[in-house]
């Protein structure tokens, strides 16, 4: 009889091959892509090349959508040419093209005259055509649509007449009533800028916010030491504080001193001043020496240590925890960690700005796919960690407008200075993200979303948001780029307790610092228990009512009301347990450079 079975194909010559020597040969690929990294901003250039070569196919293979662009072109250039037409004999007809709610390069009154109105509504055309051009392809993947059309964004920006002093009204007019000295004092600031990237030195640290000095100057004192962390605690300032004390987390991307800038917005004096006792962890600023720590050395020499530290000072008490950014992540992963093994030492968690589900994570997203995340850990694994300003390369993309070319045409064409403030002198004080750690963050969950699917992993089982049953306070801000609000709400649908959510004005940054008096700040806050059916965020940011003034007092009220009363401040720090004073605050680890 036949044999009618199908037959396993008789192997090609290559397979099975082992190369001599495949430790070589992986160290060549990634030295290439850590060589590269430096001169491309740490970002892919195989990641951009497909995101293009994807659209550009589909684009050519797609008719009705190159017929629709030639329609587009043609619609909008003829209230362009009448504008145009019409400015030139001297009217002032209504701009055809308005620039996006964020974009204020063309807001001068100089840019209403001739010929400088027509320069400015001819690129906002162009622009616009181009985002109508990049966007619904069919076929083209989400990600890489996005890509294409950030991408686009960025190369017209280039050629923005608000880039040239020669067709920037504004550049012209301070030119003139100056002389051209705004052009001398600008050229020394570029000569200033060229001679800082040259020799690897950054900008000098304003001596008016240095650690210890201008910021982070609460009164404290390290109790607590060890290779990542030093645990400050706040000296009280009230008679009696609440008993159970709070523990922040902050993002270790940035020094954690955001949370106690000046004197005037520090949230950390104002949480004492309300009679809190405060615990703030300072991270260490990592080195090719810490390359191999990773997301469980940040929890378990961070939170649990500090808890640790903690309930040995003030034993006996349950600890509001919050987390600021990462840090609230973090915190949201030790949590649930926590509350699998039974550990309930936690009176409350509060994520300010920090996310548990990554799949609208927000414009950063551009910057992570296999490819991005594969060259980033290239370039780490030669470094053994990534640069602050390989960091900082990403997010002014995000912002270049604001970051890049403003700064640009305001020091170097207008011949300004940056006249920084506490909040400038301390994104300027950025930390480096050890090798392990942010691949570990990057694959784990903004590449492969785990803690949200319930697949992520701590001491080898997994952990669920689903377990952690004290109260969760979760604080977004309107303007985030960095964590969209509506991304922070998530933490409602994957949690089984109560949840009360914090709407604030502002940024990622500014927001969260929103001192009681800061002018025109206002909040929205509701508290969904967990029996209550769900709603979505933008359901419930139209039938929440906005208040004036500043979220943490009602973040404050919170706290108070799952807490258990007062007690006699605490003795700063526990020697007889192990815990002695080691330094006064802000530390040694926030100076480190």
């Amino acid at each position: 009889m036949t044999d009618i079975r199908p037959q396993t194909p008789a192997p090609f010559p290559s397979e099975g091959f082992q190369p001599p020597f495949p430790i070589f040969t992986e160290s060549t690929d990634r030295l290439t892509h850590a060589v590269q990294g430096r001169f491309t901003m740490a970002l892919s250039p195989a990641s951009l090349l497909l995101a293009y070569l994807d659209w550009l196919v589909h684009l050519a293979n797609s008719p009705g959508k190159v017929g629709e662009l030639a329609q587009n072109a043609a619609a909008k250039a003829l209230p362009l040419l009448r504008y145009a037409l019409t400015a030139a004999q001297g009217r002032t007809d209504p701009d055809p093209f308005a620039p996006l709610a964020q974009d204020s390069r063309f807001a001068s009154p100089e840019w209403q005259r001739f010929p400088f109105n027509v320069m400015s509504q001819a690129f906002l055309y162009t622009e616009q055509w181009w985002h109508y051009a990049t966007t619904n392809v069919r076929g083209v993947g989400d990600h890489r649509q996005q890509v294409v059309e950030f991408a686009a964004r960025q190369l017209l920006d280039v050629f923005s007449p608000a880039n040239s002093p020669l067709t920037n009204p504004d550049v012209l007019k301070v030119t003139m009533e100056q002389n051209g000295r705004n052009l001398v004092r600008g050229w020394q600031n570029f000569c200033d800028d060229v001679m800082r990237q040259a020799t690897g030195r950054g900008a000098d640290p304003d001596p008016r916010y240095l650690p210890g000095k201008g910021v982070a100057c609460t009164p404290g004192t390290v109790v607590y030491r060890n290779r990542l962390i030093e645990l400050i605690q706040y000296a009280p300032t009230t008679a009696a504080v609440r008993a159970e004390p709070i523990l922040i987390v902050p993002a270790w991307i940035m020094k954690y001193y955001i949370l106690d800038l000046s004197p005037e917005n520090s949230m950390v004096r104002w949480l004492v001043g309300q009679g809190h006792t405060v615990f703030v962890i300072s991270w260490k600023n990592p080195s090719a020496e810490d390359r191999d720590m990773g997301m469980t050395d940040y929890s378990r020499l961070g939170v649990m240590a500090a808890l640790e530290a903690i309930n040995a000072i003030v034993p006996g008490r349950k600890v509001h925890a919050a987390g600021y950014c990462l840090g609230g992540t973090l915190l949201a992963i030790t949590a649930a960690a926590m509350a699998r093994d039974g550990d309930d030492r936690l009176a409350s968690v509060t994520l300010l700005a920090a996310q548990t589900d990554f799949e609208d994570a927000g414009e950063i997203m551009l910057f992570i796919d296999e490819s991005q995340v594969t060259y980033l850990e290239d370039i780490m694994w030669d470094q053994g960690y990534l640069d602050t300003k390989q960091m900082a390369g990403a997010f002014q993309l995000l912002r270049s407008n604001d970051l890049v070319w403003s700064r640009m045409v305001r020091q170097y064409f207008l011949g300004e200075s940056d006249h920084g403030n506490e909040l400038m002198a301390w994104n300027a004080d950025a930390t480096r993200m050890p090798y392990r750690m942010h691949s570990e963050y990057l694959r784990r969950l903004f590449l492969n979303n785990t803690l949200s699917k319930g697949r992520y992993a701590v001491d080898d089982r997994p952990v669920a948001l689903t377990d952690i049953r004290a109260p969760i306070c979760a604080v977004g801000t309107t303007k985030d780029h960095v964590a969209p609000w509506r991304s922070v709400y998530k933490i409602g649908i994957l949690t089984d307790t109560d949840v009360t959510f914090i709407l604030c004005s502002g940024g990622h940054n500014a927001g969260i610092v929103s001192e009681p008096g800061h002018p025109g700040r206002s909040y929205q806050i509701a508290t969904r228990a967990d029996a209550d059916k769900y709603v979505d965020p933008d359901t419930w940011a139209a039938a929440t009512p906005h208040r004036p003034g500043s979220w943490w007092e009602a973040w404050s009220d919170w706290l108070v009301g799952h807490s258990s009363g007062t007690a006699p401040p605490p003795p700063m720090g526990a020697p007889d347990r192990g815990y002695p004073p080691l330094a006064e605050a802000p530390g040694a680890y926030v100076l480190m450079p």
